[in-house]
């Protein structure tokens, strides 16, 4: 029996393997002496039940499972049961949501004992000129917050502004990004370097934040003007706009007056001097600017933008790019791709092309092939090379409307088509796999005036393209021809043929959370909105 208790499995239906064998065998085996046959029954103990719903589960396990639910989910969760309730009292849930949905990652009780990241915040960041004593006074209890108010008072209720934004600063314009900085929710506004460094990195100026100065209480901040922060307020207008006021402008006037002021802006903003200007046409445009921007710092409504989308096969990575706009100085574009055409659209303006309107149209189906440098810095060698695709274009647009008053598209008469200007190595073979393009040897026309004169002396791709001019007050705009040089994947320019100047524009290397559109439609519709507000 011993041998049979082995072999047999627990609860094993066929009862004891042993005698199975014997059975199959199909012979009767006698028993050998003094065994008696019996079958051995083993009863198995079935296994202890788990639990069957969840308020079974152990407070940790909820706390797990609750840790990864939606923050917005949790008020409804909390309504099931007390013990949901009880459970959802836990700061280490909220902690987690905190950080999954909104990157924050400091710690609530540490902040009182070394004070860093909120020293840095104020201190280095915020307001360098305030004493290193001060901010303990200013910054939030910590010791007695929880990461619940953090997420419902804070985060999850101003959620809605995180993004990239265009102030309404009429032509224009600008680029503010509110992020999520340590625990407070901060709108920095991105102003271009000096000119005309094109390659130097973005600076970062403060315009409002928003922390918890007190528990369940949001606390709204304007940091414009030389005093520090004060009171402030904001207010979502509508589903992609929202309105800043500044409710103690005193804070934005210095004791100079405005000639002060206005030494001041021209340093920090623009870098330079009085004494610097020379240009009366210069002076009047900055003047200008100051003006214009002094009637809203204690107003002001924003609008949504996005970072245009990427697109396979695109010639580059679309994104927000640095350029030279001749004594407008350094102005921001943003560089998207629509099929066939690229554009560059403003997002700082000036007076004559203001902010919002498409700067650069590019034919990518129009490559142009450079000539050689002798014959490159000539520019009536390169304007004839140009207008020659420009007539064509002229051409072309003249026979398809023609035919499309006859009731008939140029799909039912291709051989009416005028061919497309295609580089040689394109013609040899335009199954072949896609190549990486050979360097071109590069060098501006000699009459053509350049802002900055460290441009690239090689290129990659050239292409026909058209630049947006106007008069003063956006007055009889045009679009005339041009050449857009690629140069790498982070820089590119333009040649203005009518204006005999080249703009020079480098890749913003910033990194912006919040700012993907939701579809190619929406994105769309945004550079159709963005046209109107400036218009």
């Amino acid at each position: 029996m011993a041998v049979c208790a082995r072999l047999c499995g627990v609860g094993h239906p066929g009862g004891c393997r042993r005698r199975q064998q014997r059975r199959g065998a199909g012979s009767e085996t006698e028993l050998e002496d003094g065994e008696e046959e019996e079958e051995v029954r083993i009863e198995v103990q079935p296994a202890p039940r788990g639990p069957r719903n969840l308020l079974q589960l152990p407070p940790e396990i909820l706390v797990e499972i609750f840790s990864c639910l939606p923050g917005t989910d949790l008020p409804l969760l909390a309504l099931v049961c007390r013990k949901f309730r009880q459970i959802l009292t836990t700061d280490t849930i909220w902690k987690r949501r905190c950080k999954r949905e909104y990157g924050v990652h400091e710690n609530l009780r540490k902040m009182d004992v070394t004070g860093v990241s909120c020293r840095e915040v104020y201190v280095k960041r915020i307001n360098p000129r305030v004493k290193s004593g001060r901010f303990m006074k200013i910054l939030p209890d910590y010791e007695h917050m929880d990461y619940r108010d953090v997420y419902t008072s804070l985060l999850h209720q101003y959620r809605n502004i995180l993004g990239l934004w265009q102030p309404d600063l009429g032509p224009y314009g600008g680029l503010l990004n509110v992020v999520v900085d340590g625990f407070f929710i901060i709108g920095w506004m991105y102003l271009p370097p000096h000119d005309p460094h094109v390659d130097e990195p973005m600076r970062l100026k403060p315009v409002f934040r928003i922390h918890l100065m007190e528990k369940k209480s949001a606390t709204v901040e304007c940091m414009y003007g030389p005093k520090g922060p004060h009171n402030g307020q904001i207010q979502m207008e509508k589903k992609d706009q929202f309105c800043t006021k500044c409710l103690q402008t005193d804070y934005h006037r210095m004791s100079g007056g405005r000639q002060e002021e206005f030494r001041t802006w021209l340093r920090d903003d623009l870098g330079r001097t009085l004494d610097d200007i020379f240009h009366e046409h210069m002076q009047e445009l900055i003047l200008m600017k100051f003006i214009y921007i002094c009637q809203y710092d204690n107003c002001l409504t924003y609008r949504r933008i996005y970072h245009p989308p990427s697109q396979p096969g695109d010639l580059l990575k679309p994104g927000f790019f640095k350029g030279t706009y001749g004594s407008h100085g350094l102005e921001i574009v943003m560089l998207s791709f629509h099929g066939t055409t690229a554009k560059a659209t403003k997002i700082t303006g000036d007076p004559n092309v203001p902010a919002g309107q498409p700067t650069l149209e590019i034919d990518l189906a129009r490559p142009v092939r450079l000539p050689s440098l002798e014959q490159l810095r000539n520019l009536d060698a390169l304007s004839l090379l140009i207008l020659e695709i420009h007539n064509q274009i002229n051409r072309e647009q003249r026979l398809a409307g023609s035919e499309e008053e006859a009731g008939n598209s140029l799909a039912d008469h291709p051989q009416e088509s005028l061919p497309i200007l295609r580089p040689a190595e394109r013609e040899a073979d335009e199954r072949a796999d896609p190549q990486p393009p050979e360097l071109q040897s590069f060098a501006l026309p000699e009459e053509v005036m350049a802002r900055n004169e460290d441009y690239p002396r090689s290129c990659k791709m050239c292409f026909f393209g058209t630049g947006l001019i106007a008069g003063h007050g956006f007055s009889s705009p045009e679009r005339t021809p041009g050449l857009f040089i690629l140069f790498d994947d982070d820089r590119f320019g333009f040649i203005w043929l009518e204006l005999k100047s080249f703009s020079l524009y480098s890749r913003m290397r910033d990194k912006f959370q919040n700012s993907q559109p939701p579809s190619l439609e929406a994105f769309e519709e945004m550079l159709r909105a963005m046209q109107l507000w400036t218009t």
